[in-house]
């Protein structure tokens, strides 16, 4: 069953283009919204699989709409994809539950194949955004590299899981490694994110490499 994606975006012609893109690649549109606002009641009525998110927006702009908009469709996954890759943005960005976090220059085919891990349970960043979120990472290390007590409240399973995301690895890399399916996989992300109390896979990694449960 093909994966329903939500545009949103405050230009007509980025949302047509986008549109076609998600049709020739195999996606089905849930529908389009031009502001926050209108994004967030489209969400819950439609309630598609993934949200592409425009941060820069009237009204209602995309930070703000992003923790309701996965309170509007709590099943779904929202991709921001902006032109914008300042670290305020994308941290911020991160800690609203994005899945993923992508930049306009990117290529049409290249939005295309991120959007398609996200629908995987894969994290989707483009390089640059990759390379500020790692400096942040590093930044924010606590020196000790001791595990506290919500790190030994992980399995061994779920830190082994967490270490290998924290790699770069995708789901089906991570399951092929570990002899297990990927939506077994998947569902030991589910509990890491619960344990830690993020939002996804990237605040996950960024969270277990600050506690020192995850090694750089």
């Amino acid at each position: 069953m093909a994966a329903r994606v939500l545009v949103v975006d405050d230009h007509p012609l980025t949302r047509e283009a986008l549109g076609a893109l998600l049709r020739s690649h195999g996606f089905e549109l849930a529908g389009f919204a031009a502001d926050g606002e209108e994004a967030i009641a489209t969400a819950a009525e439609t309630q598609p699989d993934v949200i592409l998110l425009d941060l820069l927006m009237p009204g209602l702009d995309g930070l703000s709409a992003l923790p309701r908009l996965r309170e509007a469709a709590p099943g779904c996954e929202v991709v921001v994809l902006t032109a914008s890759g300042t670290e305020e943005n994308l941290l911020a960005a991160i800690r609203g539950g994005a899945a993923g976090y992508l930049l306009k220059t990117e290529s049409p085919d290249r939005i295309a194949e991120f959007l398609d891990g996200v629908v995987n349970g894969e994290a989707a960043l483009s390089g640059p955004v990759a390379r500020r979120l790692l400096d942040q990472v590093r930044s924010g290390r606590r020196g000790s590299g001791v595990p506290d007590r919500i790190a030994s409240a992980l399995s061994a399973r779920e830190l082994e899981v967490l270490r290998l995301a924290a790699e770069g690895l995708d789901n089906r890399v991570i399951a092929g490694r570990l002899g297990i399916s990927r939506s077994t996989v998947k569902h030991h992300l589910e509990a890491v994110y619960a344990k830690l109390g993020v939002h996804g896979r990237m605040e996950a990694v960024r969270e277990g490499v600050r506690r020192g449960m995850v090694p750089l």
